[in-house]
């Protein structure tokens, strides 16, 4: 319960200095780097206890449903959501906390799945609706066709009609020639009457596992857009 009160007296909620913290209630350990990431060894430095604790302690509050812990793969670290800390402290509904939209918009990677794994998107956009270049590019077409199905998902939550609607097409052209670090894209949302409803320029950096292989973790560092 001590652990459960250090966060909820250090949570940040939609503060422009706090990356991470206009998606919901971020533990935050005011470091002065406006960065939440942390580690279990720093929490366990903090509340004195080993790693292994303290990873048992945090995954017990997320079954009870007390936080929301985002983990990223290697150094990057992990975030702590706090459930229900709007609906307490301030009388108002809670946020729906979706990790993968904390990691485009913490600008770290988001797992893309193997061709053969079975991909978990939202049905409402199919890959008819997708036209994606085939030789111009150098993040394969079907990790490009799985980021998209995100982003539409993503804007769906955030109320963008078009993405709810099966006849929607979603068109991605280079703005960048093929690169080692970066590679910059235009999405036109295509209305079914062949309006340009919505342009998003997404920057896509695929990360590399070893010198010879290309990773299946995506990091997408920008989705930026409008109508």
């Amino acid at each position: 319960m001590d652990i459960l009160l250090d966060m909820w007296i250090h949570a940040i909620y939609n503060d422009p200095t706090v990356q991470g913290s206009f998606s919901a209630p971020v533990v935050y350990y005011r470091n002065n780097t406006g960065n939440p990431l942390t580690s279990f060894q720093l929490l366990g430095e903090r509340w004195g206890h080993s790693k292994t604790t303290i990873s048992r302690i945090l995954k017990k509050f997320e079954e009870l449903n007390f936080i929301t812990l985002v983990s990223f793969k290697g150094k990057h670290g992990s975030m702590i959501y706090l459930n229900y800390y709007l609906s307490v402290m301030f009388d108002i509904s809670d946020v729906m906390i979706d990790k993968e939209e904390i990691a485009m918009n913490m600008q770290l990677p988001i797992h893309v799945p193997e061709i053969e794994e079975e991909v978990c998107v939202s049905e409402t956009v199919i890959e008819e609706q997708i036209t994606v270049p085939e030789n111009e590019s150098c993040v394969p077409v079907s990790h490009m066709k799985f980021i998209i199905k995100k982003v539409a998902e993503l804007l769906q939550t955030q109320g963008i009609p078009c993405c709810e609607c099966s006849k929607t097409r979603y068109i991605l052209s280079p703005l960048s020639a093929c690169i080692d670090t970066v590679n910059q894209y235009t999405l036109n949302i295509i209305c079914p009457y062949g309006k340009a409803a919505y342009r998003f320029e997404l920057t896509v950096t695929p990360e590399e596992k070893l010198a010879v292989s290309l990773s299946d973790e995506t990091d997408m560092t920008a989705v930026k857009g409008g109508v």
